[in-house]
């Protein structure tokens, strides 16, 4: 089992290794489109900045612990975007029939469609995350410990996990679709925009609807509220892990998506 997962690792890094080398062929259209990530989520960066300059608080919310806040949902998305993109674009494979070949070689069809794109060039907007989350951490007045630090880094990896769920649930619904649905853009893009404030904000329906069916809240809110001193349970620190289990009906939809799959014959 260790040998197979490391032979997957290596087969991995080799589809990383010969995604960066084909994007380095056009070197200036990839630093333009890495400018122009950073330059879209910094328009955001700024309509925050303009709406505390009229507000003091969003919910009894600060400017620097807001910036903390989406800067943690920003850099989640921006990762699971940057290595799970292969499903973000699934629906091309399906739909010119480029999946049936995935299915003749004898590795993982996942590992496959992850290695079949990885877009670097996110990595744009990855930098206007790591500058926001400096400010939040530098601002926000938190006491750091090493439990605090350790919430942080289990809300990247719970937040990236889900993400990369939700990028999965897309692709198996282009199984019975052969096109993507633009209403998944809800939960990803979606939960960006509205990621930029605590989920409190808009209400306790939408808390308990991104605690129990969607867990946005398990990477976003509730280790938020521990971080900045507002919970003191240890149990929050733990939550985003939770939310990784999200990544199970995911995968069990794509095996199901799979078994059900036919050739478009392209």
């Amino acid at each position: 089992m260790l040998n197979k997962m490391i032979r997957a690792i290596k087969l991995y890094k080799h589809y990383i290794s010969i995604n960066i080398r084909s994007m380095m062929q056009y070197k200036a259209s990839f630093f333009a489109t890495v400018i122009g990530q950073f330059l879209v989520s910094f328009n955001v960066f700024l309509g925050i900045f303009v709406m505390f300059r009229r507000f003091n608080s969003v919910s009894g919310f600060t400017y620097s612990e807001v910036m903390l806040c989406y800067s943690i949902v920003l850099l989640e998305y921006t990762l699971a975007e940057m290595y799970a993109r292969g499903f973000d674009t699934f629906s091309g494979m399906v739909r010119t029939g480029s999946f049936d070949r995935v299915l003749l070689r004898p590795r993982s069809e996942i590992l496959q469609v992850l290695g079949n794109k990885f877009e670097l060039t996110r990595i744009g907007r990855l930098m206007q995350a790591v500058v926001m989350f400096v400010y939040g951490i530098t601002q926000s007045n938190v006491d750091w410990s090493v439990f605090r630090v350790i919430t942080v880094v289990f809300m990247l990896i719970g937040g990236t996990m889900l993400f990369t769920g939700i990028f999965l649930i897309y692709a198996a619904i282009c199984f019975f679709t052969l096109e993507g649905l633009e209403f998944m853009n809800i939960l990803t893009n979606g939960a960006v925009e509205y990621g930029k404030y605590p989920i409190s904000v808009y209400g306790k329906r939408m808390l308990q609807f991104t605690t129990f069916v969607i867990p946005y809240a398990l990477v976003q809110y509730y280790p938020l509220m521990y971080i900045l001193g507002r919970k003191s349970s240890p149990a929050y620190i733990f939550l985003p892990l939770l939310a990784s289990l999200f990544l199970i009906p995911c995968y069990l939809l794509w095996r199901f998506g799979v078994r059900h799959y036919k050739s478009s014959g392209s």
